[in-house]
């Protein structure tokens, strides 16, 4: 019997968490729900999760600062935020610190349960790779696989959306890729606030790069990027 999915369940609601924790445990999940943020810290820190689902506005510890310090502890687990807010800013940020994704609530399960399935997938997949996944890009070593960015031997850990965004730059090197194509291929949707959240994933793999003049990912107005490498 293959071991079910193991989900952090953050949610102060407690009728919203109920209905919530019974459709995902119908659907085969393990969830550990926990109604503040202290005491959800406390739950990662002595259990093994796959992925984290965490509401925004917490008692005790605000979603923001327990994903922050979840991040400090494992770099590669998927964070969804859930929300009432709908402010673009407050989106920007859960994805700054750190987070894979945004739910605004109200939410449907089926929503939920189809962002939950697209992260273990891939979660699952870069687990089972058995030969890993080197790319040398300017001064830097890349693994994809292992999710890390090394520089004269000074490794970096990359969220899964990280490293896969990077991958696909890598990919298509020096070649223009269209907004479009990038969110249909990572996050399989090409919304406008998905082409905001790509931004800030942008910005973050530039601040990994910057030691390298030769590594430039220029935006191309009202089309895309293109990755740039000296050759």
């Amino acid at each position: 019997m293959s071991k079910k999915p193991k989900i952090l369940y953050v949610e102060d609601d407690i009728y919203l968490s109920f209905v919530t924790k019974d459709n995902l445990e119908i659907k085969g999940y393990e969830i550990i729900w926990c109604e503040d943020g202290e005491q959800a810290l406390a739950t990662f820190s002595d259990n093994d999760f796959d992925l984290c689902i965490i509401d925004v506005m917490l008692p005790k510890l605000d979603g923001f600062s327990l994903a922050k310090a979840i991040r400090r502890e494992n770099i590669n687990i998927p964070i969804l935020f859930l929300s009432a807010k709908s402010m673009k800013e407050d989106r920007i940020r859960g994805l700054e610190i750190g987070g894979d994704d945004y739910i605004t609530k109200p939410f449907s399960i089926e929503e939920l349960i189809l962002k939950i399935e697209v992260f273990l997938k891939r979660s699952k997949v870069k687990s089972l790779k058995t030969v890993e996944k080197i790319i040398e890009i300017g001064n830097y070593r890349f693994d994809f696989a292992n999710l890390e960015l090394s520089e004269n031997n000074i490794s970096q850990r990359l969220t899964l959306r990280e490293a896969e965004l990077l991958n696909l730059l890598c990919q298509n090197r020096n070649k223009v890729l269209t907004r479009e194509d990038i969110l249909n291929k990572i996050w399989k949707d090409d919304s406008y606030f998905l082409s905001r959240s790509l931004d800030v994933f942008v910005s973050r793999l530039r601040k990994l790069l910057q030691n390298d003049p030769g590594l430039k990912i220029e935006n191309i107005h009202g089309v895309g990027f293109i990755f740039k490498v000296e050759v």
